[in-house]
Order: C-alpha cells, then sequence, then structure tokens
C-alpha cells in the first residue's frame, strides 16, 4: 500500500468552500478508481497557515500511476477549478505504512 498526501496552501476566505468541494467532488471520484483504497481531508487548525491534506491510500504503484500519471511521483494532481482556492501550486509525497493501529 501506498499513502498519498496532497498538500495545499488555501485563501483564508475560501478555505471552508475549498473543503466542502474535495468533500463533495473530489472524494467521491477517488473512491471509484480501481486501487484507491480510500481517503481522507484533514483542515489545519485556526490560527495558522491555512493547509489543507487529502491523504488517500493506493493498492501499488499501478493503481497510481493509472490516476496520476507517469509522473505520479512528484506531480500533484490537480483541476483548473482547485487552482482558483490555492495561493500556490499543491504538492504531493508518497509513504510506505509501517504500522497502523
Amino acid at each position: 500500500m501506498i499513502v498519498r498526501i496532497w498538500e495545499a496552501r488555501v485563501a483564508p476566505k475560501l478555505v471552508t468552500e475549498f473543503c466542502a468541494v474535495i468533500q463533495s467532488e473530489m472524494l467521491p471520484q477517488l473512491a471509484g478508481l480501481d486501487g484507491c483504497l480510500g481517503g481522507e481531508l484533514l483542515r489545519s487548525l485556526p490560527g495558522g497557515p491555512h493547509r489543507v491534506l487529502v491523504v488517500t491510500r493506493w493498492r501499488d504503484e499501478e493503481a497510481l500511476r493509472g490516476y496520476a500519471g507517469p509522473a505520479w511521483a512528484k506531480r500533484p494532481v490537480w483541476s483548473d477549478e482547485q487552482q482558483t482556492y490555492l495561493e500556490q501550486p499543491p504538492e504531493v509525497a508518497h509513504f510506505t505504512v509501517l504500522s497502523s493501529p
């Protein structure tokens, strides 16, 4: 399993709306993809930078390549619509699970 963490800094006035879009559109789309094992939306606590993380779990590299393309390990995926919410382009990182509860 590969854990993919997509991180974005969102304009403060738009963070609530952006999170609603991710919950209602992006996460349901991902859930229907072959190899996507689930995901979560995280929002930073008030008072700091407005960061949003989308943490997804993928069966393997093949599944991630099917979703994000051949540059899956370096290239975050985002739409033109999402760009209007962001203060800077998103970043992506990948992890292997070593233990879980």
